[in-house]
Order: C-alpha cells, then sequence, then structure tokens
C-alpha cells in the first residue's frame, strides 16, 4: 500500500473469530466519501482462531486507506479497543463494530460535526441495510423502537433515558481518551462504563443522527436471546461499579415479563379483568409487530416479529434478574452469562 500522511482519524474495530464479517466492514470504509489520505482503520484482533488474520492481509491489498492489524491473546473487547488506541495515530477516534457496516458518509459526518460544532465525544445510531435478513431487520425494530428499547438506549430523538454512546457507534479524542482512561474490564457494558466516565468529566458528548451504522447483529433467535440475556446482567455488573447506572426505567424489561405471565396466568384462571388486559396486549403486540413490518416494508419481519419481541424481552428481563438475585440480594462475585457458547450456534 502506499504512503499515506498521518491521519487525522482512526477507526478502530475489535474483533473475535468474524472474519466473516470483516470483509463487509472494510468495504464500507473503503466506500468513505471522506478523504482516504485522512484515515486509517485498525483491527484490533483479540485472539481469533479463525482465517481474520489471512484475511487482513489479501484486505490491506485492495484498500487505499492504511488498514493496520494488531493482535492480542483473548482478553475481551474492551482490552482490544484499547490496544486499537495505543496503535492509533488519528486525534479523533471513532469505534464501530466488526458485525457493522458504515454509512459512506458516516465518518465525513462525524469529522465536520467535529470541526464545525466541536465535541468531546459522540455516538451516533444503528440501522438495518435493505439485504440484511427479515430476522436483522426484525431484530434491528426490536433493538431501535422507542416502545421496545430505543427509548430506553436513547438512540433516538425521542428518549425516556440518557444517551451513552455505544461502541458500534462511538467517537472521542485522543485527548479525552487520556484523561478519564479507556475501556474498562467488563465483557458486556464496558463502553456504558466508558460513556458513564466521559460525561461524569463534564466532557462535550454529542448524539449525531446522521451518522448511521448498519448493524448486523445476531441470525438466529438463540444468538439474541444470549445477547439480550448478557445485556440484562450487563446493567446490573454496571450497577455494582456505579449505583447511578441502574436507572428505574431498566426494570422495565424485567417488570413487564413478570406482569406478561400473571396476565397469561390470570387469565388462563378465567379472571374477567386479566383476559381484558391480555387482550388489549395482544392488540398492542399485533399493532407493533405490523409497525416494523411496515417500516421495512417486508412482510416476512413481521412474522419474525412474533418471536423476536418476546425473545428479548425473556431474555433481558431473565438476565436482569437473575443477575440481581445473585449480584444485589446474594451479594455474589461477578456474574457474566453466556461466554463460551456466546457467539456459537
Amino acid at each position: 500500500m502506499q504512503e499515506t500522511e498521518t491521519p487525522i482519524v482512526s477507526v478502530i474495530t475489535p474483533t473475535f473469530n468474524r472474519a466473516s464479517e470483516l470483509e463487509l466492514l472494510i468495504d464500507s470504509i473503503q466506500n468513505q466519501t471522506f478523504d482516504h489520505s485522512k484515515y486509517e482503520m485498525i483491527i484490533a484482533d483479540d485472539g481469533s482462531t479463525d482465517e481474520t488474520d489471512k484475511l487482513l492481509e489479501n484486505m490491506e491489498s485492495v484498500v487505499d486507506f492504511e488498514l493496520k492489524f494488531v493482535t492480542q491473546d483473548n482478553k475481551g473487547p474492551g482490552a482490544a479497543r484499547n490496544l486499537g488506541i495505543q496503535n492509533s495515530q488519528g486525534e479523533l477516534i471513532l469505534f464501530i463494530d466488526s458485525d457493522c457496516e458504515a454509512d459512506p458518509k458516516w465518518m465525513e459526518i462525524i469529522y465536520n460535526e467535529y470541526i464545525e460544532g466541536g465535541f468531546d465525544a459522540c455516538g451516533g445510531p444503528d440501522s438495518a441495510k435493505f439485504d440484511f435478513s427479515p430476522i436483522q431487520k426484525a431484530i434491528d425494530f426490536s433493538m431501535t423502537s422507542f416502545f421496545t428499547t430505543g427509548g430506553m438506549r436513547g438512540h433516538g430523538k425521542n428518549r425516556m433515558a440518557k444517551f451513552y454512546p455505544r461502541s458500534h457507534n462511538m467517537g472521542m479524542t485522543k485527548t479525552l481518551v487520556k484523561e478519564v482512561g479507556g475501556f474498562g474490564d467488563l465483557r458486556h457494558g464496558q463502553d456504558i462504563e466508558l460513556s458513564h466516565r466521559i460525561i461524569q468529566s463534564g466532557a462535550n458528548v454529542k448524539f449525531i443522527s446522521e451518522a448511521v451504522v448498519y448493524h448486523r447483529r445476531r441470525t438466529s433467535l438463540k444468538l439474541f436471546f444470549r445477547q439480550t440475556f448478557n445485556w440484562g446482567v450487563a446493567r446490573i455488573n454496571l450497577y455494582k461499579i456505579d449505583k447511578s447506572l441502574l436507572e428505574p426505567i431498566h426494570f422495565l424489561p424485567s417488570f413487564g415479563l413478570i406482569t406478561i405471565f400473571g396476565v397469561i396466568f390470570g387469565a388462563g384462571l378465567s379472571i374477567s379483568v386479566f383476559q381484558y388486559l391480555l387482550l388489549i396486549g395482544l392488540i398492542l403486540f399485533a399493532f407493533l409487530c405490523i409497525s416494523g413490518s411496515y417500516k421495512h416494508k417486508d412482510i416476512r419481519v413481521l412474522s419474525n416479529l412474533i418471536l423476536v419481541i418476546p425473545t428479548q424481552i425473556i431474555g433481558y428481563g431473565s438476565g436482569f434478574l437473575i443477575a440481581f438475585t445473585k449480584r444485589v440480594i446474594f451479594d455474589s462475585e461477578l456474574f457474566t452469562g453466556f461466554e463460551k457458547k456466546y457467539y456459537s450456534k
């Protein structure tokens, strides 16, 4: 690859056995409208055992930006991101996950906002591409709709919770990293913990709604359940680090899970009030599924949402309740949820 000037933007992606997705991500970085001589991309490998190293060797010869490959023993995504930071040259550091693709204007939009408006840290929304599978589109809707967890995640103009930049679409200055430190060692939730430290420092944090990444997420209900379960667990682990990281809104999925089972049980006993509540719930659920199908203009999304939305509620709610019982009530040691089988089908 030809030598380029010192980059002003560093894009960092941690990866672990995700060679099958990395090519799509790197292609999306190659297709950026931002001047290719002004950025670098660092793939921080967390001890992969697949063909990641060979893929990067091949990709390096076909891109016209600086592509770096650094590796470490398996220590978790936070440590991999920190390794990327250590090997970065840019003052503006952007993070995008290996299961994402960046919109062509992603980097240009963020950089222009950085130059014109100024910020210390930023984040943007995630969405689904037209060529994603029906289940991936259903998961996208379930994760981003205001009526599911979109409001809770704070990834829209209408939010019920404080916005915390997430690692799939996150940026910060190197100056800020030196001030607040890098990512912690939590397997899940370390991006929220870092965002919390950034916000506490008084830094200027900006949500850039036009800076979109396309998040492929999981490809099966089983994998999606494991992921949402671990997110529920992560919220309690964050609480054990800083109590302010647990807000009343974070109890809603668990409360909803208990309520749903209670209503179904009451309706099964032919208690009229519960039967009416069940009917209302089913109507609202149907409306939500139809809305998701309409958003993506794909009738197949509707049938997937019938399973995806309950999977999300059961996964997050049960993970939260189990972790709350273990770590808050019984004050046990760190509980992380699924680890060894987190990615396997």
